[in-house]
């Protein structure tokens, strides 16, 4: 198979006809794949979409590892074909009789759709990271874990149950955090809430601003995305939402991700957050996750 595609992070190539592409097709697939990401302060699409008539199918656009093709065809049929040109790769085919047939495809099939293209790109993201990874000794004795972190983040802050890393960019900086607290300390009937108030006193003992009384908090002006899924195999509360520095002006998102570790019988919480006033802050926050999400869990 021929080698990576070079194409951008949370990049996907969309082979349809204009006719469609401008129509009510076009707007369901706008919708879905373009939606705001959840948890940033400004509007950004979940993907960017670079969008090609059916005609100009060969080429570059199938250096993609994300591709969709929708077309007007006389049967109803969705496929998908896996490193169909290059290697990782996902391609979608949704045909239909009608436009409305088309939608009705759409719609059933687009959370798997996404499910495998975000999947891919955390897998091809990882896949740079491994490029210069740095040396993660004090984090694997600390918290007994295995995780890929780029080299161009720095340890900033080490104590008893925390480690702070930042990496520099142009006007601001990316962090990452991980610190573990006991088993009770979130309770699953109160779990949005005791999650905000443990970062909430994480932020108050360690993440302050250069003065007096300027600490991180959680946003409340909005409340955070909250959702259950598995990390390491087990149990993880994702939340993504705003912080802000109390009493000053500095702000950013946050992704965090609570994991109960069983084996341990403690929770283990590695959040992500940036400050990147005026940059775009999607791919950051995506390296982040993608970072996150490659952690292993020692026995």
């Amino acid at each position: 198979m021929p080698e990576d595609s070079s194409a951008a992070i949370n990049t996907i190539a969309v082979i349809i006809d204009d006719q469609l592409w401008n129509g009510v097709v076009g707007d369901s697939i706008r919708n879905k794949f373009a939606s705001p990401v959840l948890g940033l302060p400004q509007e950004e699409p979940l993907f960017s979409i670079n969008q090609y008539p059916v005609k100009l199918f060969e080429g570059f656009s199938t250096d993609s590892r994300n591709i969709l093709i929708v077309k007007k065809s006389n049967e109803n049929k969705f496929e998908f074909k896996e490193n169909e040109f290059i290697t990782p790769q996902n391609a979608f085919y949704i045909s239909g009789k009608t436009s409305f047939e088309i939608l009705e495809l759409l719609e059933k099939n687009t959370p798997d759709i996404i499910k495998k293209m975000r999947a891919i790109e955390i897998t091809h993201k990882q896949k740079i990271i491994k490029d210069s990874l740095l040396d993660i000794k004090k984090i694997q004795k600390k918290f007994n874990i295995d995780i890929l972190i780029p080299s161009k983040y720095e340890y900033v802050m080490r104590r008893r149950n925390f480690i702070w890393l930042k990496s520099e960019i142009v006007s601001g900086n990316t962090s990452l955090i991980i610190y573990q607290i006991p088993w009770k300390s979130i309770n699953p009937k109160n779990a949005v809430n005791d999650v905000v108030k443990v970062r909430d006193s994480i932020g108050k003992l360690y993440i302050h601003g250069t003065a007096y009384r300027k600490q991180m908090v959680t946003e409340k002006a909005y409340s955070p995305y909250f959702s259950i899924t598995t990390l390491a195999g087990n149990k993880t509360y994702e939340t993504k939402g705003t912080w802000q520095m109390k009493n000053d002006f500095m702000s950013g998102p946050f992704i965090s991700y609570a994991i109960f570790d069983k084996a341990h019988k403690h929770i283990l919480v590695l959040e992500g957050f940036c400050y990147a006033p005026s940059k775009e802050k999607r791919d950051l926050m995506f390296e982040l996750e993608s970072i996150i999400k490659s952690i292993q869990i020692k026995k």
